[in-house]
């Protein structure tokens, strides 16, 4: 959850509002969120526990609810974060203590 959260607060939310968030996805609640962006949520949490068990029909009815492209993207971004996830995993590396995802001026200017 932590690089969600560095994307989170790049995008403009305020620290409480990055937790809060990030609490409410962590827990599945998605009742704030439309019902293709819920969709593509189950998508990611399904692909992230079983993605063995990924089936056409998982693909159609994502490709249905956010739309052919935007499937893409849900698909190779969350198999790309669960790759980068088990490889961080597996060799322990921890999470960066600084937000990886500000320019450096941002960060020089926020550790001052």
């Amino acid at each position: 959850m932590g690089h969600s959260q560095m994307l989170l607060a790049v995008a403009g939310l305020k620290e409480k509002d990055v937790q809060k968030r990030a609490q409410q996805l962590a827990e599945g609640n998605w009742s704030m969120f439309s019902a293709s962006e819920r969709r593509a949520f189950q998508f990611a949490y399904r692909i992230s526990k079983e993605p063995a068990k990924i089936s056409a029909d998982d693909i159609r009815s994502l490709s249905k609810a956010v739309g052919k492209h935007r499937a893409v993207d849900v698909i190779w971004y969350c198999s790309w974060c669960n790759y980068m996830t088990r490889i961080a995993d597996a060799f322990q590396l921890p999470l960066e203590p600084g937000n990886v995802f500000r320019r450096k001026q941002e960060l020089k200017h926020a550790n001052d």
